[in-house]
């Protein structure tokens, strides 16, 4: 089975395939700049698109390796998160987001603030969080 680091590797792998570090950065302070010009339409066409680009990856090419190592991965619960991480009984959920702040999440017309976006760099530290605390939980499978 591979280890903690291998899968971090496989996971930072998969994103690079899709982006590079810069390209993934540039949709954020897109998004961002968005945010700044307070256009609720097209801040929620380009959040959607943002959140679809990350998420799809992990669907896409890092599901059946995460699978591999007996965690689950199902739809994100937080409004900025990757996906929900499963394995005996715990879970994560690696965020596009600061983690400390209410999410920035339109349910409405009205903008809830501008979020904190993390850079490309950042999210795969929260993966590399989020995979510590499963490889910690009780019957870690990796």
């Amino acid at each position: 089975m591979p280890s903690l680091n291998e899968t971090s590797a496989q996971i930072r792998a998969a994103h690079l395939l899709v982006r590079s570090t810069e390209e993934w950065d540039a949709l954020s302070e897109e998004l961002l700049r968005t945010y700044d010009l307070n256009d609720n339409d097209k801040i929620e066409m380009l959040r959607e698109s943002f959140l679809a680009t990350w998420r799809s990856v992990i669907r896409n090419l890092l599901t059946d390796t995460l699978n591999a190592i007996d965690i689950t991965v199902t739809p994100a619960v937080h409004p900025w998160g990757i996906a929900t991480l499963e394995t005996a009984g715990h879970t994560c959920e690696p965020l596009l987001c600061s983690p400390e702040e209410p999410p920035a999440f339109p349910k409405t017309s009205t903008v809830h603030g501008r979020p904190r976006l993390l850079s490309f760099e950042e999210v795969m530290a929260g993966y590399n969080t989020c995979l510590t605390s499963l490889e910690k939980s009780p019957y870690p499978s990796f």
